[in-house]
């Protein structure tokens, strides 16, 4: 059976903060404390988690982990952020109830690890699926591409959230993921132009500078040295433990699994690029005739690059820097900028554009991890927001955030209030009223419509006339003067005149958290967080494909002379939004908090956790849970854990849990004030009560332990007793058993012995009668053998001595024979004998000729011209002969060896031969270059699946060619798709088809005699395809196309064959117009590259490099 623990087992300290006794502020930090040095980081406040940082890794996030906490109740388990994630998703899943799961702290407590720890154990214990799979990695792949953009390297925390991230996951009826909505708040875009001491910028600038390519680098214009770029800051540019290339390596592979596509990578690190760039414009001041400053650009090489990588015309921009057009109504003036103005503007541009791009990428990742079902959706929350900032330097930024927590502490209040009395009512107990400071007071003052600090600045910002950050305090001084959460040296309240704490350009705002003083400088700029509408403008006509996307303002068709909303406004309706967002869901918190500056683990600074423990209300949230009942729990646990105390509950108890309970606390003589009893839980009021139920079970379980030891150790005993005789008894058997063995062995051994002597002797008298028997019929065989050989060899000297006297008379009749016929024709062969010799003498040089040839064979490859040299002249026939005959012969053994696709290739190969050989200067380069067919693999590359769905036959050949256009001779990349059928030219980054040509309406090829990859494709005159003119390309791949153009039209039956004119001069047909292509020799200018030129309207240029 399963052993369930409780929060109350093996307890550290106090598990959960509700518990402790006595309540303050030095015995919470104490018991932090305590539960921090045992490594036990998570505490409760009733269902609040609280999360200390331990700045290093610990065994409690594993899978069994995930097991142990998965399907359990809150508290049956020590405190774990698991257990929080486990409550919201089984509410959510189990009872359709929407969840949200708020994490607050200030920067390095470990709140966006917090988050990163909800979404993978809701990943791990959800359902399981290719699609759930897929949905699941690209919500956790979308915190890489997220950090990489919007954290950076803090004094506080190496990988600081500089921006509020709320992500609503959304799940089907079964509990499984469907997708995903990232929200995003108050991007700190302040960090791009400027970063304070010991910290960096955001980590992308860092990572494409160590991660990317060469040749990524190259197309970018950038260099790897970061002190090469002013926007860099050099002191923390390396972090340790921070691999940034490892990290640009993680985020391109998280925008691939996201969605992204690969030119939108691009684009993006195009505008990051950008953004550097930026960084490195420098201005100087020009004096004009008027007496007033203008600002130059001093290098324009930068501004030069910047221009290249966005498409603009470096002019416009150059413009923008230098003047500013102001719009009313009907009348525009142009005003000049001094050098503080253009940096200004060029600070204005850097942070606006890489804030657009944040926002941009957000709703890039929201379109691939968006559900695509319609049906209605459970949601679960999940924020991870700044905590409250108290600085020494707080600005406006510090300002906006502390708003944020100040509805974010409100909101909590409500809720769990609004919790603690839905459980009330639901439990039929009486609620009372709780006492708690409500901060709304200060909420109104800061976003009060009317008089409220934000409406102030807007109005100051909206107001004509001088506006400074002093006449805005004046009219803070003016209006909050008698707020009682407001102070400030210049009010009208006299009590703070001398206020020396106070300076005189600052306000100050008692918060729940405390008091916090702002620096008023600063406050109107960063509010107006104006961009010049030139600098807008310029960026609208940039050719890149997203800056138009991001500068829609810029267009100048849809001007709009009203002043955009403010900084402020902007950030107090999304707070609005999300505040509204986050009451209509259940709530769950996890307070996160730091436990030291230095980010190193085992060290716990007092001052610094009890200055967050007071701004993050924890104290006033315990106080709040305990206002009413400091526990509960339901009947039937409550039961099962305190039974023992009493014996009629004791060991089992027969009736309803409730009255179980009942009798337990009447057996106890617990005060009836101290506990009240629910629908299904009982309600302890106050913790010394359940201290007390706890102190009895222990001491109930050291008796009942002292019991059970007793009776097991008799019952050992006796075990081992029985046990003992037991083996006696069966080791008496077995050795009687063992006796009776012996013996037997030994009777049967002695019985073997006696059966073996006597076997033995029986065998050995049988051995020798047969042994004499034998010796007998050897001596008589042996005998007759040796007179049988005698006889033999008698008759075999007799027969000798006949043959050599046959053989004697023969050699003698053989030489006379011989005799008589030398006598005879001795005359007629001194009459032949030269013609004998020169027969034999020829016939050995033959042999002598083809055993060398033999010999000293070439290879067998065809393009071996080496043959044997001539030994004698008269062979010089038979030896040209035969070096033919060899010839065809190898050429023959090659051509077996072809595949039917190797032979179509040297068909194709010897075709263009036929065509281009002493025709065009090109064909020699291409003689060793294959004919690949398919270079863009397309049928295998995903970019292309939408063209490959288009193109429903067999593609011959693909390749990238340039269209020429014909108004200024520039190219533009196409697909070319060669079927068997048509000829399809796509745009090479949607795929899109822009036109598709059948073959029979293709008449000619023009091309070229110079080493060019020009080539016209004339259609015929009236066909559907020719309304738009003949097509004039260029192509690497010249040879290989026109090749196979011919080679189509040659095989097939139904056409006729493709006319290939070579010429330096021929017409294309462009609509209505025929223009002449003209090519000529030129110098080589940038790179050796052909250049097309317009030269006036019936006549293009083309310049090709003479070559070597």
């Amino acid at each position: 059976m399963e052993v369930k623990t409780s929060l109350l087992d093996n307890m550290i300290g106090v598990g959960d903060m509700v518990l402790l006794e006595p309540l303050s502020e030095d015995s919470f930090l104490e018991n932090l404390r305590n539960r921090f040095d045992h490594n036990e980081i998570y505490t409760y406040i009733g269902s609040v988690v609280i999360s200390m940082n331990p700045y290093r890794s610990l065994p409690i996030y594993t899978p069994e982990k995930v097991e142990d906490y998965r399907n359990r109740n809150f508290y049956e388990l020590s405190p774990h952020i698991y257990a929080l994630a486990d409550e919201a998703y089984r509410s959510l899943r189990d009872q359709d109830k929407d969840q949200c799961i708020l994490i607050t702290g200030e920067s390095g407590a470990g709140k966006t690890e917090a988050s990163k720890l909800v979404m993978s154990y809701v990943a791990a214990v959800c359902g399981k699926g290719q699609e759930v799979n897929k949905v699941k990695e690209q919500l956790l792949q979308s915190n890489p591409v997220l950090e990489a953009f919007g954290n950076a390297k803090t004094v506080r925390n190496d990988n600081s959230s500089r921006f509020g991230k709320y992500m609503d996951i959304e799940f089907d009826f079964k509990g499984d993921p469907l997708g995903g909505v990232i929200s995003n708040y108050l991007l700190e875009k302040s960090r791009v132009v400027k970063q304070p001491r010991g910290e960096r910028n955001f980590h992308v600038f860092y990572q494409l500078l160590s991660g990317a390519s060469d040749d990524t680098l190259r197309k970018l214009k950038l260099d790897r040295d970061f002190s090469k770029y002013n926007y860099l800051s050099l002191d923390s540019a390396v972090v340790n433990g921070l691999d940034d290339a490892a990290n640009f390596r993680t985020v391109r592979n998280a925008m691939q699994i996201v969605g992204f596509m690969e030119d939108e990578v691009q684009s993006v690190l195009e505008l990051v690029a950008a953004v550097l760039k930026l960084g490195n414009i420098e201005f100087k001041p020009e004096s004009r005739c008027n007496g007033t400053d203008e600002s130059r650009v001093k290098d324009k090489n930068d501004l030069k690059e910047m221009c290249e990588l966005l498409g603009i015309e470096q002019s416009v921009l150059e413009r923008a820097f230098s003047y500013r057009t102001v719009e009313a109504k009907l009348e525009k003036v142009s005003t000049t900028l001094n050098v503080a103005q253009a940096y200004y503007a060029r600070d204005a541009l850097a942070k606006n554009l890489y804030s657009r791009l944040f926002s941009w990428l957000v709703t890039r990742i929201n379109e691939s991890i968006k559900a695509q079902a319609k049906t209605r959706h459970k949601v679960m929350g999940v924020l991870d927001i700044y905590g409250f900032e108290i600085f020494e330097d707080n600005s406006f930024e510090q300002f906006i955030i502390n708003y944020c927590n100040e509805k974010l502490q409100q909101i909590f209040i409500e809720l769990t209030l609004r919790e603690e009395q839905e459980e009330y009512v639901r439990e039929g107990i009486e609620w009372t009223n709780i006492e708690y400071f409500n901060n709304a007071v200060i909420c109104d003052l800061i976003e009060n419509n009317q008089n409220g600090i934000l409406a102030m600045l807007d109005e100051e910002c909206l107001r004509p006339g001088t506006v400074t950050d002093e006449t805005f305090l004046d009219k803070l001084n003016t209006i909050c003067a008698e707020h009682q959460h407001f102070e400030s040296r210049l009010s009208k309240n006299s009590k703070f005149l001398t206020d020396h704490s106070l300076p005189h350009n600052c306000f100050r705002i008692q918060h729940y958290a405390g008091k916090v003083l702002y620096r008023a400088e600063g406050f109107v700029d960063k509010n107006n967080d104006l961009l010049y509408r030139d600098l807008s403008q310029a960026m609208y006509k940039a050719n890149h494909s997203l800056i138009k996307q991001l500068f829609p303002e810029g267009n100048p068709g849809k001007v709009n002379l009203k002043r955009p909303p403010t900084a402020g406004f902007q950030f107090k309706a999304s707070v609005g939004t999300l505040m509204r967002n986050l009451q209509t869901k259940n709530p769950n918190y996890i307070r996160c908090i730091k436990p030291n500056d230095k980010k190193a683990s085992h060290i716990f600074t007092e001052s610094l956790v009890r200055h967050q423990v007071r701004y993050l209300g924890l104290m006033e949230n315990v106080r709040v849970r305990r206002a009413g009942y400091a526990f509960r729990q339901a009947y039937e646990p409550c039961l099962e854990r305190y039974k023992m105390l009493c014996k009629k509950t004791w060991p089992h108890w027969r009736g309803p849990a409730r009255e179980g309970v009942e009798v337990l606390m009447s057996d106890l003589q617990v005060p009836t004030e101290e506990f009240s009893y629910g629908r299904s839980k009982i309600f302890i009021r106050n913790p010394r009560t359940l201290f007390f139920l706890e102190e009895r079970r222990r001491q109930c379980l050291q008796d009942l332990a002292t019991l059970i030891q007793k009776i097991y150790r008799g019952w050992k005993c006796r075990s081992h007793f029985l046990l003992l005789k037991k083996s006696q008894i069966v080791v008496a058997a077995w050795y009687r058993r063992y006796a009776q063995q012996k013996k037997y062995q030994k009777i049967k051994s002695a019985t073997t012995v006696v059966q073996s002597y006597t076997r033995g002797w029986q065998a050995r008298k049988l051995l020798r009668e047969l042994k004499y028997q034998k010796r007998c019929e050897e001596a008589a065989t042996t005998i007759a053998a040796y007179w049988h050989g005698t006889q033999a060899r008698r008759e075999l000297r007799r027969l000798k001595e006949e043959a050599r006297r046959k053989h004697a008379v023969a050699v003698i009749w053989a030489y006379w024979q011989g005799l008589k016929v030398r006598r005879e024709y001795r005359k007629f062969f001194r009459a032949n004998a030269g013609k004998k010799i020169y027969e034999f003498t020829i016939q050995r040089i033959m042999q002598k000729y083809f055993l060398g040839l033999k010999r000293d064979l070439p290879s067998m490859s065809p393009i071996d011209k080496s043959w044997p040299s001539r030994p004698y002249l008269f062979l010089d026939g038979v030896h040209t002969e035969l070096r033919r005959i060899f010839h065809l012969w190898r050429c023959k053994k090659y051509r077996s060896t072809f595949t039917e696709e190797k032979k179509a290739v040297y068909e194709e190969k010897l075709e263009a031969s036929e065509i281009f050989k002493d025709k065009k200067a090109l064909y020699p380069s291409s003689v060793s270059q294959p004919f690949k067919g398919d270079y863009l693999e397309i049928r295998k590359n995903p970019k292309y699946q939408k063209l490959n769905s288009a193109v429903e036959e067999k593609v011959l050949l693909a390749d990238v060619v340039n269209k020429i256009n014909r108004a200024n001779g520039k190219g533009t990349a196409r697909i070319f798709l060669l079927t068997k059928n048509s000829v399809v030219l796509a745009d090479q980054k949607t795929g899109q088809v822009k036109a598709s040509v059948p073959l029979p309406d293709l008449t000619s090829v023009s091309v070229s005699t110079q080493s060019d990859g020009f080539f016209a494709l004339k259609l015929k005159e009236g066909s559907a395809s020719a309304v738009k003119g003949d097509f004039l390309l260029s192509s690497e791949h010249l040879i290989e196309i026109i090749t196979k153009l011919h080679h189509i039209g040659s095989t097939a039956a139904d056409r006729e064959q493709l006319n290939v004119d070579i010429s330096d001069e021929f017409l294309v047909q462009f609509k209505q117009d025929k223009v002449c292509v003209k090519f000529i020799q030129g110098v080589a200018k940038n790179g050796n590259s052909v250049s097309c030129k317009r030269k006036n309207n019936r006549l293009l240029e083309v310049s090709v490099p003479a070559t070597a």
